[in-house]
């Protein structure tokens, strides 16, 4: 049964790029939609990162967007200034963005709470100055002549890559003992769990995979400027609010709401001079209405999706 789900599952994914790629081609989506399909991506596997530190281990981390540039700065400059293959500079980008995940989370998350959050929030803003003033990646000019490796094909294929692994982690003994120090630390501790080190670790895989989601941004908009709307706390915020949308602990959450919230905002530009009022007020709404996020923890499933339609056609029969 998982194997024949898996397969429908890919056959889905696979159809879903094709009809894209149709689309296009066809001239029914314009690069304009293209662009927004594949920042969706890319904020799925910013968000599906960041739950993996905040939903799955219980930690309260909201300095993201510190290792989306480091990823984002390292492989343009890789590729800018060494002319280095796109692939390699993704992997450094990741491998620094985990190695400074794995610097600043060994201290770190010895803190826990609002002082996490202050602490990985500073990190962040270390990051964003420490590129303001430095000349080899722009400075505060920005970085400009970055190639456009990034399609969506391979943004798309990245988010498969990012939600598999970290569904895998999740469900393995390794993300056992993560839930185990986020439901109770103490307990987990009293049972042999080592909290630290599986803190820092999913601290680390995090931080590598928000790094190659910078490399494939920066490779998208082909400038990266060090302001804190792309690379600062307030996009760190903003990964944040998708990820409490979607539901901690939830990865289809974290999927459903950082595609939605990437596409309100291009909807609501007919509304320029109401957006920024109507776009707080749907956010408010559906966190009264739904506190616990979209999905409250929750997965989606070909089979909980069947048993739903069994049920609805059930009580529609017996109506």
């Amino acid at each position: 049964m998982n194997k024949l789900s898996s397969l429908i599952k890919g056959i889905i994914l696979l159809l879903a790029y094709l009809v894209v790629q149709l689309l296009e081609r066809q001239g029914v989506l314009l690069p304009y939609h293209v662009q927004i399909l594949s920042l969706c991506c890319i904020n799925v596997i910013l968000v599906v990162s960041l739950n993996l530190i905040n939903g799955f281990t219980g930690q309260f981390s909201i300095g993201h967007a510190g290792f989306l540039a480091i990823g984002a700065y390292a492989s343009a400059y890789l590729t800018v200034v060494w002319q280095a293959p796109f692939l390699f500079a993704i992997i450094c980008g990741g491998v620094l963005a985990g190695i400074a995940g794995l610097a600043v989370g060994l201290p770190a998350l010895r803190l826990r709470g609002d002082y996490l959050a202050i602490a990985t929030l500073g990190f962040g803003e270390i990051i964003r100055v420490i590129i303001l003033n430095t000349d080899a990646v722009g400075g505060a000019r920005g970085f400009s002549g970055i190639p456009k490796y990034t399609t969506f094909g391979l943004a798309y294929l990245m988010a498969i890559f990012t939600v598999v692994v970290i569904r895998n982690f999740v469900t393995s003994d390794y993300g056992r003992a993560c839930l185990a120090v986020r439901e109770d630390e103490i307990a987990a501790e009293s049972l042999g769990v080592n909290s630290t080190y599986f803190k820092v670790l999913a601290f680390t895989i995090g931080a590598f995979f928000a790094g190659t989601a910078g490399a494939l941004f920066s490779h998208y908009l082909q400038y990266m400027a060090p302001t804190p709307n792309q690379i600062g706390f307030v996009k760190s915020i903003d990964i944040l609010i998708m990820l409490v949308l979607g539901g901690l602990g939830s990865i289809t959450g974290s999927i459903v709401a950082a595609i939605t919230l990437t596409i309100i905002p291009e909807l609501l530009r007919g509304f320029a001079e109401y957006r920024m009022i109507i776009y707080p007020i749907l956010l408010i709404i559906v966190m009264i209405y739904r506190p616990a996020g979209l999905l409250a923890g929750n997965e989606l499933s070909l089979s909980g999706i069947t048993q739903f339609v069994k049920g609805a056609r059930a009580h529609g029969n017996h109506t």
